[in-house]
């Protein structure tokens, strides 16, 4: 596939991802845990301490938007290419190591408890990250099946 139509799709697939992570973040995360998924503070308190700056949280929220679209996309991408495991499963593959990553060693940098105690907010970040991804390899799956007919 050329690079354009690969660029292209990895930015559609990160779109319907992180559509697909606000809502749950916003509207079911709430219902299910009896918390919301800020992200955001994770990115505004990574600025404060390394950059020593204090980030708006308008700032904060698409600085994670944007990682979602292209970061995780890209990410999950890669994780296909190299185990040459289905877009779906190296979606939810992929979505376990950002989760990891986010919840057990970026939380941690801000003061955070290692995985903040696998509490509601960790198990339900469990829940957005790995269904992100995994939204991410079907969107993937499913315009690299339309352009192949």
């Amino acid at each position: 596939m050329p690079l354009t139509q690969t660029l292209r799709t990895l930015a559609l697939a990160g779109l319907a991802g992180e559509i697909a992570f606000e809502l749950y973040a916003w509207l079911l995360s709430p219902i299910l845990f009896g918390v919301a998924l800020a992200p955001a503070n994770l990115v505004v308190a990574l600025g404060k301490i390394f950059l020593g700056i204090t980030l708006p949280y308008w700032l904060g929220f698409a600085l994670h938007i944007a990682v979602g679209i292209f970061g995780f996309s890209v990410f999950v991408w890669l994780v296909h290419r190299l185990t040459r495991l289905g877009p779906v499963l190296s979606g939810a593959l992929s979505g376990f190591a950002l989760w990891f990553i986010a919840q057990g060693f970026l939380a941690t940098l801000v003061g955070r408890s290692f995985m903040m105690g696998f509490g509601a907010y960790t198990q339900s970040s469990f829940i957005g990250h790995v269904g992100m991804a995994m939204v991410i390899g079907y969107v993937i799956a499913t315009l690299q099946r339309r352009r192949a007919v």
